[in-house]
């Protein structure tokens, strides 16, 4: 596919700006996204019990919506909506739901998609749009994204007498984000959907080999997906056909997500896999959706303030994202259209704005841990 350079850059450029300007003014920016979120609230059954219509300041929503995680908060709720009290957190019909790869007990967390959640999702794809205006590589376009993703539909779940598919949040993204923007990705989400939902070994060696068939033959310019998932397929195909990406094609970009240290402590194994002219940039988002994605050069991400609310449970009590110093340190607690302050579990470290890097699961150990993978990969903290 041709693309016209100056046509490219006018509709990249556009798609762009809600997030280069709250990115330059994150406190009017959120205070927007606010007030947006409290008005929809208020048309569930959730929102008015917490007396969202009355809402008018930032002080008032966080005595009225307690910070809230999945566990022994959220997810009765959820299992109610699924039962068929769809009003009870979202003021449109579900049209799908997304399910997470385990939690720490081993069971998936199952999350709504509505129509207006499902907008916010695709936007994963402004890392790849960003580079590209900021690199002047249109010619990505010209190739395709090697799909390395799990199944967007692995079952369906009944919600007022309707089958509503599920899936994994990383195909979903992938799915909408290749018909919301210039990227083809290789196989279609649907050709991997239909190898089924399957975690086994066996299950990822047949997606493996899809993925390799479909492409081999292309100009694989981007790589999207889960990191460890991209490091597996390199390992797999030189295990298997004895050649390493980098020996079938000369990928320019890849954007990955899912774990922390994509661009430390896996930077080295992914560009011996994929070539040293593979840039990374890094995506971070969960189940419940895409909150951050890498701007340039420096490997941290930065929050998508004009999409979603953001606050962090710091040392010093609960404050903004936006107003953390760098070196500090928090649990996310983010607003989606469907979960008022949620808990996510995250544990959130700050850089100079507007970068931040997401350093693991919120465990006591986890700074410790960060520190030392840090210093094992010589990067000390550096962006």
């Amino acid at each position: 596919m041709q693309v016209d350079p100056a046509a490219a850059k006018m509709m990249l450029t556009h798609m762009l700006k809600p997030w280069h300007e709250a990115v330059a003014d994150p406190a009017k920016a959120q205070q927007a996204v606010l007030h947006k979120l409290i008005a929809d609230y208020a048309k569930t059954e959730y929102g008015k019990q917490q007396g969202a219509a009355n809402i008018e300041t930032l002080d008032n929503y966080r005595r009225a919506f307690p910070v809230t995680p999945y566990e022994g908060g959220y997810k009765p709720l959820i299992e109610r909506v699924m039962g068929g009290e769809v009003d009870l957190l979202l003021w449109e019909e579900p049209i799908g739901w997304a399910i997470t790869r385990g939690t720490t007990k081993g069971e998936s967390k199952f999350i709504p998609m509505t129509p207006t959640d499902l907008e916010l999702r695709v936007s994963a794809g402004r890392a790849v749009m960003n580079y590209v205006v900021s690199a002047e590589k249109f010619e990505i376009f010209e190739g395709v994204n090697l799909n390395l993703n799990f199944p967007s539909v692995v079952g369906t779940v009944n919600v007022n007498g309707r089958e509503i598919e599920y899936g994994y949040s990383s195909g979903i993204y992938t799915k909408h984000v290749s018909r919301s923007t210039p990227v083809t990705s290789a196989p279609t989400q649907e050709e991997i959907d239909a190898l089924g939902g399957g975690k086994t070994l066996q299950d990822w060696e047949a997606r493996f080999e899809l993925a390799y068939e479909k492409c081999k033959d292309q100009n694989v310019a981007l790589v999207g997906g889960v990191s460890p998932t991209a490091l597996a397929f390199g390992k797999h195909l030189k295990k298997t056909h004895g050649v390493y990406p980098k020996d079938v094609w000369q990928t320019q970009l890849m954007t990955l997500g899912s774990t922390a240290g994509i661009n430390t402590k896996h930077q080295p194994a992914l560009n011996a896999m994929y070539g040293r002219q593979a840039v990374i940039r890094e995506i971070y988002g969960a189940t419940e959706g895409m909150f951050g994605q890498q701007m340039d050069a420096k490997r941290a991400w930065v929050p998508n303030y004009d999409l979603f609310f953001f606050e962090v449970e710091t040392r010093s009590g609960v404050k903004m994202l936006h107003e953390m110093r760098p070196g500090e340190m928090g649990s996310l607690v983010v607003s989606t259209p469907i979960l008022p302050r949620y808990k996510i579990g995250d544990l959130i470290l700050a850089f100079k704005a507007p970068y931040f890097r997401c350093i693991g699961r919120e465990q006591w150990w986890t700074p410790l841990k960060y520190g030392w993978e840090e210093m094992l990969s010589f990067n000390l903290g550096q962006l």
